[in-house]
């Protein structure tokens, strides 16, 4: 071979090593996953679309799955009872991909994660098409359905609890959507209706339970308030502590008044339990004072306020602001100024209370299996934090028992059953618009099986005449009455 036709020789086979890099690092490299996940590449979208997605499964039953169909796609993913669980499910779509369970456990559901990669290779073998698996969740299809019917046409949120492993029983959410109507194969179809759902003032596709605006949790906070009070060690149940009418902070002329301008105690003093039970905010403001705001924010923050939560969908973390003076301090310690919280972060608080002071960590999985049925995954419950010892846990219980049998929570009373419970009324700084009424619970009090947050925007059916305990407190009651078969 001459030097001429060896150069080129040389050129071509350095041409080919590079055309076939290039072809690698396109198809194994980095850019393989940002191709893969770009929007406008139909032929992934195809693929997805074309996989037989395994089901999502309350009970035993099937609340999202896919059922074969005669067009491109191959597959339409179907939703019972599609507003009910689609604050759990989400929803999966050909144009706005996905949300919820749908989401996080896609991998599952899809066919591709690690833990099929088994029964992906004897598919390979046997010719057959990718399958997916399917996700159990912990959802009590009682307590759900029971949470929907008594929030009626309210916007609210409704979460529950197993105290003892955290798993989530219910989670609703309203106004909801049907996820039905943005799995559809007609791209022109679910863009309408996601334009409807967008403009829908009322926001159904917001999760209240996990995420949104969040709402100030008014009196249901002072359970973290007399958390921190009994930690302390220098207070008991019984305990008298400053209650007057009013209380002016230091730093301002504004009195904070207790709700109604109802005399708390003997109109000076009362204690802890009595302040519990008609929810005076006076000794909670002025004790929260006292003892100082980064007390209160530490407590808080044990109790999961300002911390990171996925269940698996991302929770929004509720808020307790910091560098906070006197007066600011005074608001927050009765749940108003800038605290926020989600019905999620309430529920943790009862749940904490309930479990002897440990508090769970909220999962929604339970279990993961494959397209064969074979368990593949297990949910194992962890411990979130530690945020009062069992001493404090049994004192605070005794004290929100107290609420329901003889205080503002008696609309949560359930024959048979003692429920340690306590209500919130949280005033949203807008002038015209009425108090989200709030209840947080446990029940069993001696056997805590289940715990409970509600809330209900802007008074729901009553308006400015809601309070907790009048409009959230029975909602409580009927979601525990669903889980306990009572």
């Amino acid at each position: 071979m001459n030097s001429p036709l060896r150069r080129l020789s040389v050129v071509v086979l350095a041409m080919f090593v590079l055309l076939m890099g290039n072809a690698t690092w396109v198809q194994y490299g980095p850019p393989a996953g940002a191709l893969n996940d770009d929007p406008r590449n139909v032929r992934t979208i195809y693929r997805e679309f074309g996989r037989d997605r395994g089901p999502i499964v309350v009970a035993g039953d099937q609340v999202a799955y896919s059922e074969p169909v005669d067009d491109p796609f191959g597959f339409q993913r179907i939703y019972t009872d599609g507003p009910l669980y689609a604050p759990v499910t989400g929803h999966f779509s050909i144009v706005f991909q996905s949300t919820g369970v749908e989401r996080y456990a896609n991998d599952v559901l899809n066919g591709t994660d690690a833990s099929l990669l088994l029964q992906r290779i004897q598919q390979l073998f046997t010719g057959g098409s990718q399958q997916g698996g399917s996700v159990e969740l912990t959802i009590d299809p009682a307590a759900q359905q029971a949470a929907w019917d008594l929030l009626g046409d309210q916007r609210g949120a409704v979460v529950a609890l197993d105290p003892r492993t955290g798993a989530i029983l219910a989670m609703v959410s309203k106004p909801s959507y049907d996820p039905s109507v943005l799995a559809g194969h007609s791209t022109s179809a679910v863009n309408e209706a996601w334009q409807e759902l967008l403009e829908d003032p009322d926001d159904p596709m917001v999760n209240r339970t996990i995420a949104g605006d969040l709402y100030p949790p008014g009196s249901t906070f002072k359970l973290v308030d007399l958390a921190m009070i009994l930690e302390s060690g220098e207070y008991t149940p019984d305990s008298e502590v400053p209650a007057p009418t009013e209380y002016t902070p230091p730093g301002t002329s504004t009195p904070i008044r207790n709700p109604g301008g109802a005399v708390c105690g003997n109109g000076t003093t009362a204690t802890l339990t009595e302040a519990l039970r008609v929810s005076c905010n006076t000794p909670f403001s002025s004790l929260a004072v006292q003892m100082g705001a980064d007390a209160l924010q530490e407590q808080a923050e044990a109790f999961g306020f300002n911390q990171d939560l996925e269940v698996p969908m991302r929770v929004t973390p509720s808020v307790f602001p910091s560098d906070l003076n006197d007066p600011q301090l005074a608001q927050s310690a009765i749940g108003q100024f800038d605290v926020r919280a989600t019905p999620m972060q309430m529920a943790m608080v009862s749940a904490a209370i309930a479990n002897d002071g440990v508090l769970m960590t909220p999962y929604l999985v339970a279990t993961e299996r494959g397209p064969n049925l074979d368990v593949t995954g297990t949910a194992e419950p962890t411990v979130f934090s530690r945020p009062i010892s069992a001493a404090t846990a049994s004192m605070m219980t005794e004290m929100m028992v107290n609420v329901v049998d003889n205080g503002t929570g008696y609309p949560a009373q359930i024959a048979g059953v003692e429920v340690a419970g306590k209500t919130g009324t949280a005033q949203s700084g807008i002038e015209g618009v009425a108090p989200s009424a709030w209840f947080t619970a446990f029940a069993p009090a001696d056997d805590p099986q289940v715990a409970v947050a509600v809330v209900v925007e802007e008074g729901g059916d009553l308006g400015n005449e809601a309070t907790g305990s009048r409009v959230a407190a029975p909602i409580a009651a009927g979601v525990i009455q669903a889980v306990l078969g009572s």
